[in-house]
């Protein structure tokens, strides 16, 4: 046998010496990792689902099935576990296969922004902030209604695992246009103002809303006139057949 056939054996034989090596470390992982589960499915692609470990509790990656149940639609939901509670990022589906809600958790609880569909199209977002359960207290920030760049720091008692935190934002349905905002202060609703956009549709926004405040025509009644107006006018205030033109439309 030549040197280069020699050569080219033993590279054959080694790469299907590896190959063999590697089946039962595979193997030996896999088992090890259904072995901490007491149940368990598969996925087509061989991935284990809906694990629940030896202490009954849920763990990894789920696929849940909810049947419709008296008038109420049914849906499929994945995301994982972790010790029983729901971590991370949620997906939920009609029977159809339609995208519902992409929901993100910690410790169980609804943590950071929610989004909803209806018929493919964004509905309107959520917006909470998970606590950590071990806490009894919690630390929050509240703005002053006087003052938007005063804030007082708060400790107050923890009542609720999961409280609406942020900007909340509802969509025209199909349109993804934005129709109305809330925005929460922990579980508090700051007090809506209308308003009115250069369409006239109304809109409803909030004192503390970033996305709008800047946009949105504003009138101030406390603004002064200009002394040559307030002259004009003071000058012809019994005159009725003067009018003074202020930038206003219709009759």
């Amino acid at each position: 046998m030549t040197t280069f056939l020699k050569k080219k054996y033993i590279r054959t034989t080694n790469i299907q010496f590896m190959r063999l090596l590697l089946i039962p470390l595979i193997l030996l992982f896999y088992n090890n990792t259904n072995a901490q589960c007491k149940i368990y499915r598969l996925s087509d692609r061989g991935d284990t689902l809906n694990c629940i470990d030896m202490n009954n509790k849920k763990q990894g990656k789920w696929k849940i099935h909810v049947d419709e149940l008296r008038g109420e639609p049914g849906f499929e939901e994945e995301g994982e576990y972790k010790d029983n509670l729901k971590e991370g990022k949620w997906r939920r589906y009609s029977l159809m296969g339609d995208l519902i809600a992409i929901e993100n958790y910690r410790w169980g609880n609804k943590d950071g922004e929610q989004e909803y569909f209806y018929n493919g199209s964004l509905e309107h977002t959520e917006s909470w902030k998970a606590i950590d359960p071990q806490k009894k207290f919690d630390t929050i920030f509240v703005q002053d209604l006087n003052d938007e760049y005063k804030v007082d720091k708060k400790i107050i008692k923890v009542n609720a695992y999961a409280v609406k935190d942020g900007i909340w934002k509802y969509y025209r349905p199909g349109a993804n246009t934005l129709i109305r905002t809330e925005t929460y202060n922990y579980d508090v609703l700051v007090k809506p103002q209308t308003v009115k956009l250069n369409n006239n549709n109304p809109i409803t926004d909030t004192t503390t809303n970033p996305l709008l405040k800047d946009s949105l025509p504003t009138s101030n009644p406390n603004t002064k006139k200009p002394k040559e107006i307030l002259q004009f006018e003071k000058k012809h205030k019994n005159n009725s057949k003067i009018k003074v033109r202020d930038g206003s439309t219709g009759n």
